[in-house]
């Protein structure tokens, strides 16, 4: 029988979440499953405690393609990286909430014990969110720089004191140019990361889209735009461009921006897993995390299903 291969992504900065990381690792060794770590969480864990140091490494010794799943301990963030570990297998990501507002992360630190035991027990849903594929080509349409984004993708300046001059291009065709601090291509799992922030729409996640919003644009036509899920979206450093961009794709991935750069964004073909265990209202997720006043509802309204 093959070994079943769970990562658990976590840091050393918090003493609760390393408490939670040798915890989790604990009640996986005793369920017959084998716990796996990323070579800089072994590092970071195993400099404070040296009990990590007996865990296997990810890459090193278990294939990122041989993981059964990703369990996260932490905020959005933390979720984002353990996405990035496991870009290049198919193991979905369960978010372990460790106090953080964790939109993305399926339950709080109290229900861990049942959320492992469920793990075992396979007793759980894949849902897939849509991911973008982030080109950077150059002045001579060469393709210099490839990623992908989970939340977004951001075009921005790199210098405080000058603004980007930038041409939106959608599906081939030019939508219009901005003097602008930058813009962001969200999906609709980032719609309420920097998409929110900067004004954009608050996007369901069953609603396949794409967000475009301007930062901070000198321009009349500066609205948020929804587009299709296929279709492709291009941002230009314009030439006379006097300061220079830098493309940041969830915050963590990023590249240098002169005029003439080019990014292309479009609908990757690989979606993001995320492992559920229970099906929750969108709705309700958004009203618990940004804790919205509901008081005077009166309950289900009649024709619509429980």
């Amino acid at each position: 029988m093959n070994e079943r291969n769970i990562l658990v992504v976590a840091h050393a900065g918090r003493d609760d979440t390393v408490a939670a990381a040798r915890h989790i690792i604990t009640l996986l060794r005793n369920a017959g499953a084998r716990p796996v770590l990323s070579p800089e969480d072994r590092a970071e864990l195993s400099a404070v405690d040296s009990d990590f140091s007996g865990v296997d490494t990810l890459g090193d010794v278990i294939p990122v393609d041989e993981l059964e799943l990703a369990i996260v301990l932490g905020g959005d963030g933390t979720i984002l990286r353990a996405a990035e570990l496991v870009r290049a297998g198919s193991a979905p990501v369960l978010g372990i909430n460790m106090g953080h507002v964790g939109f993305l992360a399926e339950i709080e630190r109290d229900a861990m014990d049942d959320a492992v035991h469920r793990v075992i027990a396979r007793d759980y849903d894949v849902e897939e969110r849509l991911a973008l594929s982030v080109r950077v080509k150059d002045s001579a349409g060469d393709v210099v720089f490839d990623t992908w984004a989970l939340n977004e993708a951001t075009v921005e300046k790199a210098s405080r004191e000058r603004m980007i001059e930038v041409v939106v291009e959608i599906d081939g065709r030019p939508l219009s140019s901005y003097g602008c601090d930058g813009m962001v291509i969200s999906t609709p799992t980032g719609s309420t990361a920097y998409n929110f922030s900067a004004g954009g729409p608050v996007i369901w996640p069953s609603v396949e889209a794409i967000a475009v919003i301007p930062l901070s644009a000198h321009a009349l036509f500066a609205r948020p735009l929804v587009v299709s899920p296929d279709a492709s979206v291009a941002i230009e450093m314009l030439e006379r461009t006097t300061g220079t961009g830098i493309l940041w794709c969830d915050g963590r991935r990023s590249h240098d921006l002169p005029p003439g750069a080019r990014v292309v964004v479009q609908r990757s073909s690989r979606p993001v897993r995320l492992a559920r265990l229970h099906p929750t209202a969108f709705t309700d997720r958004l009203v618990r995390k940004f804790q919205l006043p509901v008081a005077g509802w009166r309950g289900q309204v009649e024709g619509l299903p429980a």
